[in-house]
């Protein structure tokens, strides 16, 4: 404490911010009390009766909350520019984001990584970086780049780097594979983020007792509570795709839990969702509609996640936390009329905060060899076989595993009923494109195309017909890297993403109202309005999720983990 903050503690200085009359929510106790808060420094130096300040709101019949933390997620998945991301984030009251940078880490290396903390440094939030462990995913795709433990090693240090980031290679630490296991070692001292879909029994205590810390991929109270009883902390997963909260607060509150190792988080969640409703402030609202006592919800969004990853002096609010303060109206609606960061009003901070823009080399990302159209066409599926089908659930990135006999392919593809996927790496010209078939997304006479394919990220295109997945393919190439819908060999609509094949440096409104053309149209054509239409066909080449996948080298068992077609 510095000798200005303990001026206005004793109440001799003037607070830099006085929040008047306001009802205090005290997630260290549990309570919600009549107080005033006096920030100086950008520290709370007093919470009680204060009445000098520089600055002076007045809160009366509103709450003051802490700032909300968002413990996981992917800033490029929204594929906006981190500080526009970061802005819609602070609008919902999010002061502080631990995100993995492994979308842009599997296109650009350590290059993409440091760009994603440069381009937030002058935010009014809290950034933080767990470095992605595992690019590529596992050896059974093809991304743009290796991040090994020598590469880690230049980003283990820097500012933000928290620790590391999901780590997806299950099979590679209960076999004690030599690169998982040094990688683990080199973080052994910071948090390490678990990644563990499905895994229970004796190999869940095996994967935790490797440091293993937390896990965002439960799906049903049964799962996360296995996890909980193992030690893990469990990031309740609310985004566009993964919808997992309702399952497991409802579990939560019908077993009395306790809930102090549990946080919230989002994973990926669309842009346009977020400006509509916020990341954090929405679970929380989800929560106490489920039955979740609201000062616990809150705890969750604040204080739990703060401790879990060992953040310090941030998530409440008391005397030498860093003051990163919500008032909002009320606790139902949860709508902040003013986010405070660091003590000062973080959205005008954010108006006078320039552009970081990117190196021009993380433009000009997809790098696709010479191929033609019969790589998608029929015939590849031979009338004497059975073939492996992704069945889609909706509001799920998991699939299920279903069958067709190859005879009936063509016609499937014809009346709409199946669609063909492919899988094209884009990173260094192999010429790998990996075929597979895929029911439940809906596409009829058509085909649509994306270069944000979790988690190499390479081109992957779903269809009904050869000529029209050609002419997708083709068109990302053409615009490097984006989304694009085709009809009878034209293209319908494309959202170009110069950045990696990731991210539009476009304004959040304008990337907002092109994504939600590209995604009605999409709809038009016949896609399932149970599922986000490019969000879901992202994740249909992410081998670590059950239980099937294509990749750039085939028809991958995610649960078996060995190639099937």
């Amino acid at each position: 404490m510095n000798d200005r903050i303990r001026a206005v503690a004793l109440g001799n200085d003037p607070a830099d911010l006085l929040i008047k009359n306001g009802r205090v929510v005290d997630v260290l106790t549990g309570e919600i009390y009549e107080a005033n808060v006096a920030i100086a420094d950008g520290f709370i130096a007093g919470v009680g009766d204060y009445q000098l300040g520089k600055r002076t709101i007045d809160a009366t019949g509103k709450y003051i909350i802490p700032g909300l933390i968002n413990t996981y997620c992917h800033v490029e998945s929204s594929m906006a520019t981190p500080q526009n991301y970061c802005a819609e984030e602070l609008r919902w009251g999010v002061t502080t984001l631990i995100t993995d940078p492994h979308e842009i880490a599997n296109v650009a290396g350590n290059k993409g990584v440091k760009y994603m903390l440069e381009a937030t440094r002058a935010l009014p939030i809290n950034y933080y970086v767990q470095v992605p462990s595992c690019v590529p995913a596992t050896p059974f795709e093809h991304a743009g780049c290796v991040l090994d433990a020598e590469y880690m090693k230049e980003l283990l240090e820097l500012d933000g780097v928290l620790g590391l980031g999901e780590v997806m290679n299950v099979p590679g630490v209960l076999g004690g594979a030599p690169d998982v296991m040094v990688k683990l070692e080199l973080f052994k001292s910071k948090i390490i983020d678990g990644h563990a879909p499905s895994v229970g029994g004796k190999a869940l205590q095996a994967y935790v007792a490797h440091g293993i810390a937390t896990d965002h991929e439960s799906i049903a109270w049964s799962e996360a509570k296995e996890k909980l009883r193992a030690g893990l902390a469990i990031l309740v997963r609310e985004g566009s795709a993964s919808k997992n909260l309702t399952a497991i607060m409802q579990g939560a509150v019908t077993d009395g839990i306790d809930t102090r190792r549990m946080a919230f988080c989002t994973d990926d969640k669309h842009l346009a969702d977020i400006r509509r409703e916020g990341t954090i402030r929405h679970c929380v609202r989800q929560a106490i509609d489920l039955g979740l006592d609201t000062v616990r919800a809150l705890q969750m969004a604040t204080i739990n996640a703060a401790q879990i990853f060992g953040l310090g002096k941030l998530g409440a609010i008391a005397p030498g936390w860093q003051a990163d303060v919500l008032v909002v109206d009320n606790l139902s609606d949860l709508k902040p009329e003013y986010v405070f960061h660091k003590g000062e009003d973080a959205l005008e901070k954010l108006a006078k905060v320039s552009t970081v823009l990117p190196d021009e080399s993380l433009s000009g990302s997809v790098h696709v060899a010479p191929f033609t159209e019969e790589v998608f066409a029929s015939e590849q599926f031979t009338a004497d076989k059975e073939y492996p089908v992704i069945e889609i659930l909706p509001g799920q990135i998991f699939t299920e595993r279903g069958s067709v006999h190859g005879k009936d392919v063509a016609s499937l593809l014809e009346e709409g009923k199946l669609c063909m996927l492919a899988v094209i790496e884009r990173h260094h010209g192999t010429g790998n494109v990996g075929v597979g078939l895929l029911r439940g997304y809906g596409l009829q006479n058509g085909a649509a195309a994306t270069t944000v394919a979790h988690d190499s990220h390479n081109l992957i295109v779903a269809g009904t017909n050869a000529r029209d997945m050609f002419v997708a393919a083709q068109e990302l190439i053409r615009v490097q890297g984006g989304y694009t819908l085709v009809r009878e060999g034209e293209v319908v609509d494309t959202l170009p993403l110069s950045i990696c094949g990731l991210m539009s440096d476009a304004p959040a409104e304008e990337l907002i109202k092109r994504l939600d053309e590209i995604t009605a149209k999409a709809w038009g054509m016949g896609v399932s309005r149970d599922i986000d239409a490019y969000i879901t066909l992202s994740f249909m080449a992410l081998p670590v999720i059950p239980k099937l996948r294509v990749t750039d080298m085939g028809v991958f068992d995610a649960e078996k983990f060995q190639f099937i077609q």
